[in-house]
């Protein structure tokens, strides 16, 4: 299920939640002009920052991607979800919290897999850390959501709990069932990113948190 469309708010400008997703936007587009050695600069090798060695990486690697498919999932997500936070904790708070989201994502990522060689990047530990702060503070939300059903789409009304909910379970199983593979120099997805991220939002929101929220009720 990928969302589309927060049915339960309406929100002043999200101007830092657009200015993420543009400046990931900018990134990806440079990441395709100059390539690979451009990729590899800026991404986090886990093993180099444990030697303090490019640890300005933890800060740039949240901001490139893999491919098409890994950047347009980050950002429908931070597109749908991060306009709530930003309006209830204002634009430079919430763009301090997207950061200390992501920090933490990698933290807890290199913390678990210490040794590797393999570059990190992707902005979806900082993505997560807004969803786990949505989750605290919009459980009961309606989200509009598509999915692929034999070759059609299918769009649905779900709540942010279940949705966002499930998403982590999965991730945190997803996890688990990749520690034993956390020593190989195989890419694949930094599900301890995500879970770091996600437990970082649900810590950090209420303490960002300044105004309470505005719903389609109230502003129409």
């Amino acid at each position: 299920m990928l969302p589309i469309h927060n049915e339960s708010r309406r929100v002043h400008f999200p101007l830092v939640t657009y200015a993420i997703i543009a400046l990931n936007v900018i990134m990806f587009v440079l990441q395709m002009t100059f390539g690979d050695n451009f990729t590899l600069e800026y991404a986090l090798v886990p093993a180099n920052v444990v030697r303090g060695e490019a640890l300005l990486t933890v800060l740039t690697s949240m901001f490139l991607h893999a491919g098409f498919l890994h950047i347009f999932s980050n950002m429908i997500y931070l597109w749908v979800f991060g306009p709530a936070l930003e309006d209830v904790m204002g634009s430079i708070p919430y763009g301090i919290f997207y950061l200390l989201c992501g920090v933490a994502a990698t933290v807890l990522q290199v913390v678990v897999n210490m040794n590797s060689q393999v570059p990190n990047l992707g902005a979806s530990g900082a993505v997560a850390g807004v969803l786990g702060g949505y989750i605290l503070l919009f459980p009961r939300d309606t989200i509009r959501t598509v999915s692929m059903i034999g070759g059609g789409m299918l769009s649905n009304r779900i709540s942010a709990l279940v949705l966002i909910g499930f998403w982590f379970i999965l991730q945190l199983f997803s996890g688990l069932g990749s520690i034993a593979d956390l020593n190989s120099d195989q890419g694949g997805v930094a599900y301890f990113a995500h879970i770091g991220g996600f437990v970082a939002g649900v810590a950090l929101v209420k303490l960002f948190a300044r105004r309470p929220p505005n719903n389609v009720a109230e502003l129409i």
